[in-house]
């Protein structure tokens, strides 16, 4: 029988629904699961969770739990992961320091420099745990589901031979709310999705061959309602013809349109019946809200005699193992080494594109330049990735700086001295927790 491992398996919802979608595949079902977790806590939680799931479904899979990976890599098929490096005592400052500067951020996991400091505390684990694959496991694939996900995946496809990819639910998601806005049904809808994680672009959308792009933005413009649900990706795709994916509280930190100031925010950000994007920090509250309250809910649930339904979510990574052991072919979205897939973005940044899954090979599908019109935001979030990679490699604090600086929205806030100031407390900060580098002096 397979062998999956999940790292992070403290978290309850990544781990329920991870571990539900491989206890419906009749190919899977019977697998041994391995969890890890460095929480103590939390993972005898998890290892409950996963014992009660099992049971629901009716099926002999072999639950471990351990909370040192090495103990249950040897002869893992697949690896999940799905870790925060430091608790919010750590991150938090990631947000509210630059906010002291000016810089007002919602959510702050994927780039810019609460993205970017968040990367160079989390590359140095995730090569560690390449590495233990490949003494381990060198065979099995690693899906990806921690933030900031193209430094991340970037980092490891450099410097690791591990089979690597990186899933975000971003792309489906989007491509849902799309068929739905233009009165189709999802699986009806055709379509090539290209770019950065986050910030792909919906470079064809189609249904029976027709371009759908002209309704998309007859409904948007027309119905109020829909307009409201993403107003900072509406707004992005009336001016730039193409549609984004990733939530409106995540793309109005990528550029300098929505954020600079309190008026925009308020403009832009504020009154959609969407997610929410003009709260700062955000991701910081949940966070904290959820720290107080995710035993009980946990244990509620483990304890709740209400019937458990083992129904796939819409998650991409069982699908990707049931490929990977040879069970089918899957079509999804991944991040992969851009080997000429998008010509007109740096060769070998991380792109989200069309990948292809079979028995122990994933396949990137060419997608073609972008449009010229999405390539100066892309292609800039591309460079200052790679920076920033290098510079954890290298423990190189000026090019953290230089990778900073080029971010839109905190360019549009401040001089070069103020983010060179604000990049050295952010680094100070975070001085203990950035083992590649020897000293943050800037």
């Amino acid at each position: 029988m397979p062998k999956i491992v999940l790292i992070g398996a403290g978290g309850f919802g990544w781990t329920k629904t991870l571990v539900t979608d491989l206890l419906s595949y009749p190919a899977l079902k019977d697998s041994t699961i391995a969890l890890v977790d460095i929480n103590r806590s939390k993972l005898m939680v998890a290892e409950k969770l996963c014992q009660k799931l099992v049971k629901a479904a009716g099926s002999r899979a072999k639950i471990l739990a351990s909370t040192n990976r090495e103990d249950v890599l040897k002869g893992a098929d697949a690896v999940i992961v799905t870790i925060l490096c430091g608790d919010t005592q750590v991150w938090k400052h990631d947000i509210l320091i630059p906010m002291k500067y000016g810089v007002d951020i919602n959510v702050g996991d994927t780039r810019g420099p609460s993205g970017i400091i968040r990367a160079l505390r989390t590359i140095p684990v995730m090569l560690e745990i390449c590495h233990d694959m490949e003494r381990l496991c060198p065979h099995a694939i690693m899906l990806n589901y921690t933030n900031p996900m193209a430094m991340l995946c970037h980092a490891m496809q450099r410097h690791s031979n591990i089979t690597v990819t990186g899933l975000c639910h971003s792309v489906q998601g989007t491509a849902h709310m799309l068929a739905h806005w233009c009165g189709i049904k999802p699986e009806r809808l055709s379509y090539v999705c290209g770019g950065l994680n986050h910030l792909s672009w919906f470079v064809r959308l189609e249904h029976q061959g027709q371009d759908l792009y002209p309704r998309l933005r007859q409904a948007i413009m027309k119905d109020k309602a829909i307009y409201n649900t993403e107003q900072v990706r509406n707004e992005m795709f009336l001016s730039l013809g193409y549609y984004v994916t990733e939530s409106s509280g995540h793309n109005s930190e990528y550029n300098p349109w929505f954020r600079k100031r309190k008026d925009l925010i308020e403009t832009y950000c504020t009154h959609g019946t969407g997610w929410n994007p003009g709260e700062h920090a955000h991701i910081l509250k949940g966070y904290l809200h959820k720290e107080k309250s995710w035993r009980k809910t946990q244990m509620d649930w483990i304890r709740s005699k209400d019937p458990v339904r083992i129904q796939r979510s819409q998650e991409y990574a069982t699908r990707i193992i049931h490929a990977w052991l040879g069970e089918e072919i899957f079509r999804f979205n991944g991040n992969v080494p851009n080997d000429n897939v998008i010509p007109n973005l740096p060769r070998g940044c991380c792109v989200e594109v069309p990948v292809l899954a079979s028995r122990n090979k994933l396949e990137t599908m060419h997608v073609g330049d972008l449009p010229m019109q999405v390539m100066p935001l892309t292609s800039n979030h591309a460079f200052s990735e790679m920076m920033a990679v290098e510079s954890c490699i290298q423990g190189n604090p000026e090019l953290v700086y230089q990778s900073i600086l080029n971010d839109p929205l905190t360019a549009s806030v401040l001089s070069l001295a103020e983010i060179r100031k604000m990049v050295r407390e952010l680094l100070k900060k975070n001085e203990k927790h950035l083992p590649t580098f020897r000293n943050v002096k800037l």
